[in-house]
């Protein structure tokens, strides 16, 4: 052992992982080193029993584990002897081969197994066994293991594995080539990185400080973030500038002057609305142009309906039903059946549902085809059950799917439009740019458009105020239901929703209705929320209203915030139990059983339903931890009712979802609502906010915290500020 305690680089044979951390790849192993077994700690991804080691690093005592050699850099090489090879092979690192069938292949081709897997496949179907199928299979993730060791071994420990899977998803065999040429490609969303992270790897590899890609990259970030944390769609020339600046540690100068070349370059577009400068993405230029062109395209071949035609048709409906529409429902039935796109919004109770069931009614009558959609799934499910007609999402109205060369497309598009010339979306105001751009595609010209929803909800998830500003512009019809019909006017949901929209503080000493104030100091929120939900309402009401109880939070900081909640939740509705496996990610622990929620958009996920393979799940959907499998290195997840197999290097998108952010209850609603009031940034603490918060619910709002919270919420009128030029171009 001495001969080995004075090297400062140390190689041999992996013999045993005693530990991984999937967060960080912290990792201690035991190394065979010429027959003397050292124990190595460090950081290293992926790393398997059977591969060859190359560590670099010191050597430490551990006041317990005793002499360890701390490595900071490695090099990994293949095994080349056979029981190194049996056993890489018998580790499950490539797909289809197990301790057996490692066996059957290395007793088969010895030291000559990793070419034949690599060059010659086909012979692999020689064993009993092995299909030419299965030989096809495990020669690709043999390749695939190789190639992403390289650009693994390239990124060392600069970049966390599971981004660097995300890069080579996306990037391919040629990752490293496309990296050392521009490393700011990886500044894009798709793969995770901060800019800060991506500078250092550019520093490393010699760019200036003033390179225009660097520069190019700052401003797209600036552009980026705002989209992704704050939905604006552009930034005003002035802010843009100085908050890139700060980005890159340049002058504002700088930046200013290479904005402008990148402007004449059409690497980036610049808009003016007379009164400011805005700077946004090509794409979200192609977007907004695309809105705005086909809104002024569909009218040109729409089939004109006479007033008095709307008319016979509304009383006949009328008659049959044995109801009377009101004045305001009548108009908007008008508008949608003679102009090619229409809004409709109003608030709970104020009869959209009816709007809709008439539209269905009438647009089948002119002998239109027509589909029901919304953007998320459960908005599409809630919409075909008060319809009682199908309803599907955008994206699966869009027929998205995965190809190989790319990560995702809609076949309705531009080339293959929707055979339907009546569209309809519910929840239009979670409707942003990009879909709504996708959409507009996809409408053949004449096709009627009909968007309902509620405009003084809270603006779309994603980048954009579609809705709002399709309003503001006054380019397309619009009517707004206000009249609250008797039978929602029992419910005190509907009265107090309507009353925070107004301005008025809810009422919150009524017992007897579907709308409720516990009154509590901000330190008791967590322990009532959780009583709340594991005695009293089901106490009060059955075991079975649990399941369906939200807990909808302002913010996720503070005493009623989605961190705090999430932790007491789980430990009261689903804690650790003999059997039931865990898996600790990104500072979370996530439990089979537990409810979990999709943070972002991801395309790429395949999915099941009824024996149908779909691809996609987006932020916000919710869904149950079934199973969770180390081996796999995945879980089984089933959102709504599609069941996934989920990776682990996507658990950073997800989050527990026993409490979450009015911002993620957009689109959904639950039969009872539990929403905590307590102090929190003031830019939260907002009327829209709150109204989103209760019209969430079905049939129970319960308000939990602080009585003065609630009408200063009322107070705060401050509208969610989106830079965007959708309605100026509208107007235009």
């Amino acid at each position: 052992m001495d001969a080995v305690a004075k090297m400062d680089t140390i190689q041999g044979t992996v013999e045993n992982i005693v530990y991984h951390n999937d967060v960080n790849d912290y990792t201690v192993l035991e190394l065979n080193c010429d027959d003397l077994l050292v124990v190595a700690v460090g950081e290293i991804a992926g790393v398997t029993e059977g591969e060859i080691l190359v560590l670099r690093g010191s050597w430490t005592r551990h006041k317990d584990f005793g002499k360890q050699f701390s490595f900071t850099s490695y090099e990994r090489f293949l095994p080349t002897e056979i029981e190194g090879i049996i056993q890489y092979l018998s580790s499950r690192t490539i797909k289809g081969v197990g301790p057996v069938t490692a066996l059957k292949i290395v007793n088969r081709f010895g030291t000559d197994t990793f070419d034949v897997m690599e060059n010659h496949p086909e012979w692999l179907a020689d064993i009993p066994g092995i299909t030419m199928k299965k030989a096809a299979a495990i020669s690709e993730s043999f390749r695939e293991q190789g190639e992403f060791r390289r650009v693994m071994m390239f990124f060392g420990n600069k970049v966390e594995p599971t981004k660097v899977t995300r890069i080579y998803k996306k990037l391919g065999s040629e990752s490293v080539g496309i990296i050392q040429q521009n490393p700011y490609v990886l500044c894009g969303v798709d793969y995770g990185l901060r800019f800060e992270t991506v500078d250092s790897l550019a520093a490393s590899f010699g760019f200036s400080p003033l390179a225009p890609e660097r520069i190019f990259a700052g401003i797209e970030y600036a552009l980026d973030f705002n989209a992704h944390t704050n939905g604006h769609t552009c930034l005003p020339k002035e802010k843009l500038i100085p908050a890139a600046a700060e980005i890159l540690s340049v002058e504002p100068y700088v930046v200013s002057g290479m904005l402008e070349e990148f402007i004449a370059e059409d690497k980036i577009h610049q808009y003016s609305d007379g009164a400011n400068v805005y700077v946004m993405t090509n794409d979200v230029r192609e977007d907004e142009e695309l809105i705005v062109r086909r809104i002024r395209e569909m009218g040109r071949e729409l089939v004109t309906v006479s007033r008095r035609d709307v008319d016979s048709m509304i009383e006949s409906m009328e008659n049959l039903a044995g109801i009377r529409y009101a004045n305001l429902q009548r108009k908007a039935l008008h508008l949608a059946m003679c102009s090619p796109v229409t809004v409709i919004t109003g608030g709970p109770g104020t009869g959209k549902t009816t709007v809709v069931r008439a539209l269905l009614s009438m647009f089948g009558q002119l002998g239109l085809k027509t589909v029901l959609a919304a953007p998320t799934g459960r908005a599409a499910k809630r919409l075909s059950e008060t319809t009682s007609e199908e309803a599907k999402t955008i994206h699966r109205l869009l027929e998205m799917e995965r190809t190989e060369t790319e990560n995702f497309h809609f076949n309705r598009n531009s080339r293959n439009p929707l055979e339907e010339n009546a569209v309809i979306i519910d929840e239009a105001s979670m409707v942003d740019l990009s879909l709504m751009a996708s959409l507009m595609r996809a409408l053949r010209r004449g096709t009627r458009l009909v968007l309902i929803g509620d405009s003084d909800q809270l603006p779309s998830v994603g980048a954009g105020n579609v809705l709002a500003d399709v309003i503001a512009s006054g380019a397309v019809e619009t009517v707004c239901l206000t009249e609250i019909f008797r039978q929602a006017q029992d419910s005190l949901i509907v009265t107090n929703a309507h009353n925070i929209n107004a301005g008025v503080p809810p009422v919150l000493n009524v017992t007897d209705n579907d709308f409720f104030f516990v009154r509590r100091e901000e330190a008791s929120i967590a322990a009532t929320v959780a009583e709340l939900i594991m005695t009293r309402l089901p106490r009060a009401y059955g075991e079975y209203i649990r399941d369906g109880i939200q807990v909808i939070t302002p913010s996720k900081k503070g005493a009623g915030g989605v961190e705090v909640l999430n932790k007491e939740l789980q430990a009261k509705i689903n804690p650790p139990a003999d059997g039931k496996k865990e898996k600790s990610a990104h500072g979370s622990i996530f439990r089979e059983g537990d409810r979990v929620m999709q943070i972002t958009n991801n395309y790429e996920l395949e999915w099941e339903k009824n024996g149908i393979t779909g691809y996609g799940v987006f932020n916000g959907d919710v869904g149950q931890i079934l199973a969770i499998n180390h081996r796999e290195g995945s879980m089984t997840v089933r959102f709504d009712d599609r069941l996934l197999e989920y990776p682990f290097d996507n658990l950073d998108e997800m989050e527990l979802a026993y409490a979450i952010t009015v911002h993620k209850s957009q689109g959904s609603e639950y039969p009872v609502v539990i929403i905590p009031m307590y102090y929190c940034a003031p830019m939260l603490m907002t009327r829209n906010l709150l109204y989103t918060a209760v019209t969430r619910a079905r049939k129970m709002v319960v308000l939990v915290g602080r009585a003065d919270i609630p009408p200063k919420m009322v107070a705060n009128n401050r509208e969610v500020l989106r830079y965007t030029t959708l309605a100026s171009r509208l107007s235009d």
